[in-house]
């Protein structure tokens, strides 16, 4: 992994930072054929208390969705949902509080290790735990999918703290479960979103590290692909469908320069969920390298008038979106 380390450009390390060097240790770690015959698989619902947690997390407010969260682990301690439902409320307070501008993009830059990553890392843990209880009963698309969204979970908990090691480790078995999931369910639209994060990411790597993968016999991928299971995670996904359009969006912008296809995926964000300055931001930024400096004012601005609960959040959104309304001034 040293090696294939050193292939990679200067541009590329700046490129891959905060979780896309995950992308490609993914890459060469991941492949795996699934075994055994395909079995019957649930379709995967929601009670209503756990919508509710989704739209607490995603409309600004992810300490609310924690006692939703944390009662449905007591009622129900052996399912996975509760503890997914946890693990996506701290995730999202852990990105909030690693958003930085940098190359003219907010995103969580910040590489750090922090003093609740191992409840976080806990609580995903316990995730997979009772999935994979599950599964050794009876085995089902649903429950791999919560495994794999549990692997994926600390994935971007060990990005964040440059743990690229574990990274790979939990990378190779949650796109294992997503690939079982597939194959108990080809219309699992949950593992059709992560499968396309994959995809996405390994076409953007420079022509040194695909020289490097052809030698390794490791698959490839292609953007375009990818942004079509993106986006089947984002029409019909039911744990994803948020995260897979904010990923869609971001990526779209970061990698392609296409702001425009990405503001179109991001702008439904804001207008379900208008008091999260997290989306604000990102559509602000959209705006901007659109050169539509007065919708991007207008972002930044409304970010500034969504405080949230989290202090921690609320003084990061309160900097980067300062420091944006700043730049649109001097140009």
């Amino acid at each position: 992994m040293d090696c294939a380390r050193q292939c990679v450009t200067i541009r590329d390390v700046h490129r891959l930072r905060r979780g896309h060097w995950y992308c490609f240790v993914f890459m060469v770690l991941s492949f795996a054929t699934p075994l055994a015959s395909p079995l019957p698989a649930d379709d995967l619902s929601l009670p209503s208390e756990a919508i509710q947690a989704l739209d607490k997390i995603y409309g600004n407010d992810p300490d609310a969705a924690i006692p939703i969260a944390r009662s449905l682990q007591h009622s129900e301690p052996d399912h996975p949902l509760g503890y997914f439902l946890e693990a996506e409320a701290l995730w999202w307070k852990r990105y909030c509080a690693a958003c930085e501008i940098k190359y003219g993009m907010v995103e969580a830059w910040k590489q750090s290790k922090e003093p609740g990553d191992e409840a976080f890392l806990r609580i995903a843990d316990k995730e997979i735990d009772t999935a994979e209880v599950r599964l050794a009963r009876s085995e089902t698309a649903e429950m791999h999918v919560y495994a794999g969204i549990g692997y994926d979970l600390k994935a971007r908990i060990y990005a964040l703290r440059s743990e690229n090691r574990n990274v790979a480790r939990v990378g190779v078995k949650g796109r294992a479960e997503m690939l079982r999931a597939l194959e108990l369910d080809p219309q699992m639209a949950d593992a059709s979103a992560v499968l396309g994060i994959y995809n996405y990411y390994v076409d953007t790597l420079s022509p040194m590290v695909k020289l490097l993968r052809i030698f390794m016999g490791i698959p490839g991928g292609s953007k375009e692909n990818g942004v079509k299971q993106l986006q089947v995670g984002v029409d019909r996904g039911v744990l994803m469908a948020v995260d897979a359009r904010f990923i869609l969006a971001r990526a779209l912008r970061q990698y392609d320069q296409k702001y425009e296809q990405a503001l179109s995926a991001g702008e439904p964000l804001g207008v379900r969920y208008p008091n999260n300055p997290i989306f604000l931001l990102l559509l602000g930024n959209l705006n901007a390298e659109l050169g539509r400096n007065a919708n991007a004012a207008q972002y930044f601005r409304r970010a500034l008038q969504s405080p949230g609960p989290d202090s921690v959040c609320t003084a990061r959104i309160h900097d980067v979106a300062l420091a944006f309304l700043a730049s649109l001034y001097q140009k």
